[in-house]
């Protein structure tokens, strides 16, 4: 029988044997670790779904998109500087590339605000703003994030990001091509090896400027806390595949004759879709790059659904009512679900259902702000409400009611009777008058 190479590859990769042959065993590991998961992700993962759902996305939203940062650069009589930088993005493909910017300038040109009735410019806005909404759920999928940002703060964020992200993008080639026209620039190139420096900087520039731009929206656009050095691995890793990716996609469009033999007018519509695809599955695999760097511990498990044991959805709920108390009692203090999966040291994704459970049954209430909150007068929450919601609730799938022995129905009523005589009518205030009262505020009173 053949070995199972899965395991084989798996057992080379957690195994111990390369760390103790020194330092360069070690990096050999973390690094074969590194793609060891990005490569599980991207073939067993959702990664390659979710680019191919932005694809389709990007085909419907890219007029609208280019409209509104048309129209935002107008104002500023930076407009003209829009197709360079759409050229730019397009260049692997080639002379199809400068086809497609003029047609899509073409269209954008066309695009008038006076034309525009007030359904059409409404869907327009809608569908700019559910471009950058879709990016933030791919990213909060690899972040492990169940809830997205309200929908104030999305309307906002957004339309930040819209009105600057062009004038950003704009601005620095601006004043690049302003420094490269400086005199000391000039007299820096007529120098010979210096001149030399300075070409190889110049060429580096847009990979900078895309590794500046994939950083950015690492740290912005997921709903939970990236670390700026999480993000600027990410961006570098993505910003090095993105422009190796343009390099080889260039070079096959180059000598892929075959390709427009075989499909005629539609080969710019296929290659143009292979390059969008591959532009967001590198995105992604950035992205996944940053999460895995700021939280190692998910590198071997990788997306496995956290299973909790009904003891530890117990003392979750309990824990979760505890500190939303706390700090509703605090007047300086507020809390949030990426806030309890710090302190408890828990993924928010297995804090989420919990959460989701204790909300529908208005024991929690969430804000604008996405601050937790009690649901009522915490005098009237009493304990076996906050266990009911993760002891009792639940669906079997069936349309009727379990039809249990009598015996089994006679012995779980009983440890119920048992677990009600224990929490004896204690509401979630006299939980937290007793932690106040023994000194305790750790937050983590009801797991002792």
């Amino acid at each position: 029988m053949l070995p199972n190479l899965p395991n084989i590859f798996e057992k080379l990769v957690w195994g111990d044997h390369l760390e103790k042959s020194g330092p360069l065993g070690r990096f050999a590991a973390v690094v074969l670790r590194y793609i060891y998961g990005l490569g599980r992700d991207v073939v067993f993962g959702q990664l390659t779904l979710r680019a191919m759902s932005l694809v389709y996305t990007t085909l419907l939203s890219v007029v609208p998109l280019i409209a509104f940062s048309f129209s935002v650069l107008k104002g500023l009589g930076k407009h003209k500087e829009l197709e360079p930088l759409l050229y730019d993005f397009l260049a692997p493909l080639g002379t199809q590339g400068e086809v497609i910017t003029q047609q899509v300038i073409a269209l954008v040109d066309n695009v008038k605000g006076s034309v525009l009735g007030g359904v059409s410019l409404a869907f327009f806005i809608y569908t700019a703003i559910s471009m950058v909404q879709k990016v933030e759920e791919s990213f909060n999928y690899v972040w492990y994030v169940s809830k997205p940002r309200s929908f104030a703060r999305r309307f906002s964020e957004y339309f930040f990001v819209l009105l600057i992200g062009p004038i950003v993008m704009v601005t620095a080639l601006g004043m690049l091509t302003s420094i490269r026209s400086n005199a000391v620039v000039q007299m820096i190139l007529a120098n010979e090896s210096l001149g030399r420096i300075f070409v190889v900087g110049s060429q580096l520039t847009p990979y900078l400027l895309i590794t500046g731009v994939f950083t950015f929206l690492y740290m912005y656009m997921p709903n939970t806390k990236v670390k700026f050095k999480s993000a600027l691995v990410g961006g570098l890793a993505g910003g090095f595949l993105w422009a190796s990716a343009g390099a080889f996609f260039a070079t096959f469009i180059l000598y892929a004759s075959r390709t427009q033999l075989i499909y005629s007018g539609f080969a710019v519509a296929i290659t143009t879709l292979i390059w969008l695809y591959l532009s967001w599955l590198i995105l992604l695999i950035g992205a996944q790059l940053a999460f895995y760097f700021q939280q190692p511990a998910f590198l071997r498990i990788g997306r496995r659904e956290p299973r909790l044991s009904n003891s530890m959805r117990e003392r979750l709920a309990l824990n979760v009512m505890y500190l939303v108390g706390k700090a509703f009692r605090d007047p300086d203090a507020t809390t949030s679900i990426r806030e309890i999966s710090q302190q408890l040291s828990i993924p928010s994704i297995a804090l989420t259902p919990v959460t989701n459970a204790l909300e529908s049954a208005a024991l929690l209430i969430t804000t604008e702000n996405e601050e937790l909150l009690p649901g009522r007068e915490m005098a009237r929450i009493p304990l076996n409400d906050i266990l009911a919601v993760v002891r009792t609730r639940g669906e079997t799938g069936s349309y009727r009611d379990p039809a249990w022995t009598a015996e089994i129905d006679a012995l779980g009523a009983e440890m119920d009777g048992a677990l009600a005589k224990v929490s004896a009518e204690k509401t979630l205030s006299d939980l937290l008058d007793g932690a106040e009262g023994s000194g305790a505020g750790d937050g983590h009173l009801v797991d002792e």
